[in-house]
């Protein structure tokens, strides 16, 4: 019969941990510079929500459409630098409805 001990198994699970975290910190965002404006307005459509990179060290949530967003929240058009247009109609943001108190 086959003995495992338990450091051994300790040791295969964090292996397994660590292959998991590592893969899945290699998927990376989407770039909205890498695509046409119609291939990020498609993607955006396709998936209704969406956080896209639009620069080295930004990114932003896009929507589709109203229902991707708050109850409070409205939409407001979202632009993006895309490879082919310098400020792209990706899709939309939703922002955040504040009324002053009276």
């Amino acid at each position: 019969m086959l003995q495992i001990s338990s450091n051994a198994i300790r040791t295969g699970l964090a292996g397994a941990v660590l292959l998991v975290l590592c893969g899945s910190a290699a998927l990376a965002r989407p770039d909205t510079r890498t695509m046409t404006c119609a291939q990020a307005q498609n993607l955006v459509q396709r998936s209704g929500a969406i956080v896209l990179s639009t620069g080295q060290y930004t990114y932003s949530r896009f929507v589709a459409d109203r229902r991707y967003c708050s109850h409070y929240e409205i939409l407001r058009p979202s632009y993006a630098p895309t490879r082919d247009t310098a400020q792209c109609p990706v899709a939309y943001y939703c922002e955040r409805v504040v009324r002053p108190r009276n």
